[in-house]
């Protein structure tokens, strides 16, 4: 009965540690270009309206940085460079009108990166996100890849706009 039972906790330790690595694991669908590994600041966050023409988004100077490791985990901040300071130096005193301001001028999120089968969809799969809505989520993005420059389109908002970002590698 001892020689059953130590298979027991064996072949159950085996598989709990299996699931364990497979819940860490980046979820891949094609391993990351090694091009898209690093540290990339943003140059613009852009949007192109129904009527095809193309804004910004984020302010005349956004700022970001996303970072991408080799395993596929990233994280990606966007804020709105004009964004007021609060008239407070704490920031539970701010007015509802300084936190509008401060959500409707960031936009940030982490997660594992992985790239669809066709390498031209980025998928990301996001574990937190200032914006609580996307946490849990799978967003894709098609994407382009040149040299040190990523540009990649979201989908539609309901509104149909389509946001832009362009990242520049610093490193």
């Amino acid at each position: 009965m001892k020689g059953l039972k130590s298979k027991y906790l064996a072949s159950t330790t085996v598989v709990a540690l299996g699931l364990l690595a497979a819940l860490s694991a980046p979820a891949h669908t094609e391993p990351i270009n090694p091009a898209m590994v690093g540290t990339w600041t943003l140059s613009a966050a852009d949007v192109v309206h129904t009527d095809g023409t193309r804004a910004r988004d984020y302010g005349q100077a956004p700022k970001g940085m996303l970072f991408i490791d080799a395993q596929g985990r990233y994280s990606l901040q966007i804020f709105k460079a004009e964004r007021p300071k609060f008239a407070s130096a704490d920031k539970a005193a701010a007015t509802p009108t300084e936190y509008q301001s401060a959500v409707m001028g960031s936009s940030t999120h982490f997660g594992t990166l992985s790239v669809d089968a066709s390498g031209q969809t980025l998928v990301f799969h996001i574990e937190g996100a200032s914006f609580p809505n996307w946490e849990g989520q799978q967003q894709k993005r098609s994407f382009e890849l040149k040299n040190d420059e990523l540009i990649y389109r979201v989908v539609p908002r309901p509104n149909g706009d389509v946001p832009i970002s362009v990242w520049h590698r610093i490193n």
